[in-house]
């Protein structure tokens, strides 16, 4: 069943998870996981595009993930950089389909090679405008809300904000998603029930929904019923 197009979320956030245990079921290196995750982030993003969704962040690596064996990030490096260099040869298709790509993170830690794939696909689709997808790469909310304040700080010590005049919406502007809306709903696939510090200040109010299907198994129609759920909550925003 196709979800009801006047009550789809306008920014959906993806917790990108249990790529390893999808592997580890089936006797794979983890690895393998991670290709097999790689190819549900594109269905998914193609599939929402298609819904009318217009905003989407994928969480694809956090900032603690560094902490995984250096066999396991290399490969997830690799798997980044066949996307970036995937994108570039897209970038035609991209821009008669109006997708504009961001990558939301700390990009000091990155290898050179994959700063320098994100900087042109950036490039590349800064001028579309029909569906927008931020992938969180060497990403942590934490992280992010410290970089924005050490932003804001040094603008107040060098005179060019007042400390009034520091409010939640000038907050946002310091945040990698500044000028989208924040998300209204993030998934999150694998049967965990945590946040992961993913999207930390933009998720304040956002829907949530908690699904045990392992992220490599996670279908279009799985997405549609969290459509579902989402299209059946009260939002109250406290009030």
């Amino acid at each position: 069943m196709q979800p009801n197009p006047d009550n789809l979320p306008r920014h959906v956030g993806i917790i990108m998870d249990g790529n390893g245990r999808w592997a580890k079921q089936r006797g794979l290196d983890r690895w393998q996981g991670h290709t097999e995750g790689a190819k549900t982030f594109r269905r998914i993003g193609e599939h929402a595009a298609d819904l009318g969704i217009r905003h989407m962040t994928f969480y694809a690596f956090s900032t603690e993930n560094w902490n995984r064996s250096p066999r396991e990030v290399a490969a997830i490096m690799d798997l980044f950089r066949e996307y970036l260099t995937e994108a570039r040869e897209r970038k035609k298709e991209n821009e008669e389909k109006q997708i504009r790509l961001r990558f939301i993170g700390r990009r000091d830690r990155l290898p050179a090679d994959i700063i320098k794939l994100i900087e042109k696909v950036e490039k590349g689709t800064q001028e579309c405008e029909r569906f927008f997808i931020n992938i969180a790469l060497n990403y942590g909310g934490r992280d992010e809300i410290v970089s924005a304040v050490q932003k804001i700080a040094l603008k107040v010590r060098n005179g060019e904000i007042n400390p009034e005049d520091i409010s939640e919406n000038l907050f946002s502007d310091y945040m990698y998603t500044a000028g989208q809306p924040d998300p209204d709903l993030i998934i999150r696939p694998s049967g965990e029930f945590r946040t992961s510090n993913f999207l930390l200040w933009q998720s304040a109010y956002s829907e949530y929904v908690f699904t045990d299907i392992l992220w490599p198994d996670f279908t279009n129609d799985d997405f549609d019923r969290c459509m579902e759920q989402y299209a059946g909550r009260n939002r109250r925003f406290g009030k």
